[in-house]
């Protein structure tokens, strides 16, 4: 993939959800139309991930708008998402006989690519 074809790019960091669960509800968008990827999030399960990647999604569809006015965004596609993990806040919950147990609460950065496709295959 070129850097020339992609149209525009979003990316949220630091996100407090778990990348796995966020990587699930991207996995079902991946390389598709923006206006099929958003009808799927909207009813989708998974709500707080949804949630998060439709912001991201918007706010790409926003920078292709802001960056070719003239641009159809029927057209747009998602070519590229990945989420990735961030850094890891660590806590501590008391456990018995005056131990801790170490609980990891993970963050992620989200990145998505659009590209533009003539005619709908």
């Amino acid at each position: 993939m070129e850097e020339q074809d992609i149209i525009s790019r979003a990316v949220i960091k630091y996100i407090r959800i778990a990348p796995l669960k966020c990587r699930l509800v991207a996995d079902l968008i991946r390389e598709r139309y923006v206006g099929e990827a958003l009808t799927i999030l909207r009813f989708s399960k998974k709500r707080k991930a949804s949630s998060i990647v439709e912001k991201v999604l918007k706010s790409a569809i926003a920078n292709a708008q802001q960056k070719a006015p003239n641009i159809d965004v029927d057209n747009l596609y998602i070519s590229r998402i990945s989420v990735n993990q961030g850094p890891q806040m660590k806590r501590f919950r008391a456990r018995a006989m005056g131990r801790a147990a170490r609980i990891l609460k993970r963050t992620s950065h989200v990145l998505i690519s659009l590209e533009e496709r003539k005619g709908r295959a």
